[in-house]
């Protein structure tokens, strides 16, 4: 039963039913066909969703909204533009350095294109870079949003899995500066072998504190929340809502753009995301606990072990497995179905669990860039104007620092567990 149950999931989804229906169906067709009550619905659903860490989602997608209206997003890349656009590629580096800096409060690779990319890439165009490449590196350095914390899609997985979400955070630092370091080197590759313009000097100190002093209280923001949470001051939820209530105070106070109009337009954006995100994450409850009762997980071990017992080699499925999954499904309902069903065996067989969840959304985000389902690659052929073709070809370059950093992630183990170890 539970193998039809996920064959009818796959036929919904490839059919084009949209994948909370495609979730729900055969979870409804299961409890009628096994007499179960149909109250036992709404218990699963709501369970799923009586969760402390997932609070932390909504909050966190209500900063980012709130950056993106109230100005603080320009000031970040004001000064990222003044510290390194002097480096070979200009706006390309700014633009890929204040990626690292914006998702250290956004915690989605989706609200650092929708609000940080809209300035970038048309900053860019009217310096003379080509749409294409600026659309590419705008998608390319997003995938580090979910990577840093905050990190919706690693809150996501800890409250799956039950690991500790502050460690999963923390884990998260060194490969997304990793990643940032690559993506850089390739874009100043790129712009020296096809001369493209930079600024036309370097910044003098002065200038660099000029930039820095209206931007500092919101480059404050993640020193506050990662500091507290590594210190043990508060929890990830917590930390969410520190940062939410800091920003509203920088907003009003400090940087006094902060109206009610973009109070309500902020509200409305968290309530739809949020909306979308926690109704996947009910349905997803449910079918992922009907494949428990019908033992999906346990079989599913058996099998992957009696191939492959290293943990490099179950590794390397890992990847494949999530790469793939990342292709046709959004991060958060790949990591409600998919990862109960594969962490399992991979932790018993030896893997960290803390380890293997940065795998996982590095895996992910990466689906983000590739068809069909890439949802930051709609969004910013959108934003740019450009074709999907276009941005495709343009991407091309940027995958090598992705899948390179993906193999430092997933063979470096100790580069990452380095920070999370410090704090056991």
């Amino acid at each position: 039963m539970g193998i039809a149950l996920i064959i009818l999931f796959l036929a919904l989804f490839m059919l084009g039913v949209r994948v909370v229906y495609a979730i729900l169906l055969p979870s409804i067709l299961y409890v009628l066909l096994e007499g179960l009550p149909p109250g036992m619905l709404a218990q699963r659903v709501t369970y799923a969703l009586d969760s402390f860490p997932l609070v932390a989602v909504p909050v966190f997608i209500f900063v980012g909204n709130l950056m993106n209206l109230s100005g603080v997003t320009e000031r970040i890349f004001k000064f990222a533009d003044t510290l390194v656009g002097r480096i070979p590629g200009g706006l390309a580096q700014v633009n890929i350095f204040s990626s690292l800096i914006f998702s250290g409060m956004s915690g989605a690779a989706l609200a650092d294109i929708g609000g940080l990319g809209r300035i970038e890439i048309e900053a860019m165009k009217k310096r003379g870079f080509s749409a294409p490449f600026s659309a590419a590196v705008t998608a390319s350095s997003a995938v580090v949003g979910p990577i840093f914390p905050p990190s919706i899609p690693l809150i996501v997985y800890g409250s799956v899995t039950s690991v500790s979400i502050v460690q999963l955070l923390v884990a998260g630092i060194v490969p997304a500066l990793i990643c940032i370091l690559l993506l850089m080197i390739t874009a100043a590759i790129i712009a020296i072998v096809t001369k493209m313009p930079r600024a036309e000097r370097r910044p003098t100190v002065k200038e660099v504190a000029l930039s820095l002093l209206p931007a500092l209280p919101a480059l404050l923001a993640p020193v506050l929340m990662i500091a507290g949470m590594m210190l043990g001051f508060f929890t990830p939820t917590e930390a969410a809502s520190v940062t939410a209530v800091y920003v509203l105070f920088i907003a009003t106070v400090v940087y006094r753009e902060l109206t009610w109009r973009h109070m309500w337009q902020a509200t409305l954006n968290t309530a739809l995301s949020t909306s979308a995100i926690l109704v996947i994450v009910a349905a997803a409850s449910m079918f992922g606990w009907i494949l428990a009762v019908e033992q999906i997980p346990q079989d599913f071990a058996k099998f992957i072990l009696q191939f492959a017992q290293s943990p490099i080699v179950l590794l390397i499925i890992a990847n494949l497995i999530f790469f793939i999954a990342g292709m046709f499904l959004d991060s958060t309902t790949a990591t409600l179905l998919v990862v109960p069903i594969i962490a399992p065996p991979l932790v018993a067989a030896g893997i960290d669990p803390v380890h293997l969840g940065i795998i996982v959304i590095f895996n992910l985000m990466l689906g983000l860039l590739t068809p069909p389902m890439g949802l930051s690659l709609f969004l910013v052929s959108t934003i740019a104007k450009i074709s999907l073709r276009q941005l495709l070809v343009a991407l091309l370059p940027f995958y090598v620092p992705l899948l390179l950093c993906l193999g430092i992630i997933t063979f470096a183990e100790d580069l990452v567990l380095w920070l999370p170890r410090m704090m056991r």
